[in-house]
């Protein structure tokens, strides 16, 4: 597996995409206090790693993943 940019600092990576904690990780629908224990060294969750690792390797866009949030909040 190609190792990720943005997981290698994921706070270095937000920094450098010019969004705060708010819009970065809602993006992933993490709250901006669970994307700041993140950054602060706490291990991110399996599912998070592979959902952000497509994310940075182009597999998924801001699109898909707006689209996913929207059909998951009809239900």
């Amino acid at each position: 597996m190609k190792k990720s940019k943005l997981l290698a600092d994921v706070a270095a990576a937000r920094r450098t995409s010019g969004l705060n904690q708010s819009e970065f990780w809602s993006r992933f629908g993490v709250t901006q206090s669970g994307g700041s224990r993140y950054e602060s060294g706490r291990n991110i969750p399996k599912p998070l790693k592979t959902l952000m690792w497509l994310y940075d390797a182009g597999n998924i866009s801001d699109q898909d993943l707006e689209n996913v949030r929207k059909g998951l909040s009809k239900k």
